[in-house]
């Protein structure tokens, strides 16, 4: 019997331990998402060819397009715009791997 009370242990134990990891890693991929998506914002705004099209409405234009994506309201790409603006820092402390995709997929929309 001791050695199941020892099994529910342990078990209980690592179960709390990884699924405090899990919230961490989400948060920290949220954190970098947001980030990104921000970058994208400002990118765009100061980019874009086809910004004027849009006037000021390219962030409820982005929402209504992106819809089916939760969290992606007028709101939070505006919080998203600033939370890039007020840390570019954090740019420095991601992958490397990362920072190549991002590269390159601002080379493809220059491209087009």
């Amino acid at each position: 019997m001791n050695n199941f009370k020892n099994l529910i242990s342990n078990i209980n134990d690592i179960h709390h331990t990884l699924q405090i990891k899990v919230l961490q890693s989400v948060s920290v991929n949220l954190t970098i998402r947001n980030y990104l998506i921000g970058h994208y914002v400002v990118e765009y705004e100061q980019n874009g060819n086809d910004r004027a099209k849009y006037g000021a409405k390219v962030l409820e234009s982005m929402a209504d397009n992106l819809k089916h994506i939760k969290g992606m309201s007028t709101t939070n790409l505006r919080l998203f715009r600033q939370f890039y603006s007020m840390y570019p820092q954090i740019h420095q402390s991601l992958p490397d791997q990362l920072k190549i995709a991002v590269r390159r997929r601002m080379l493809e929309e220059l491209r087009k």
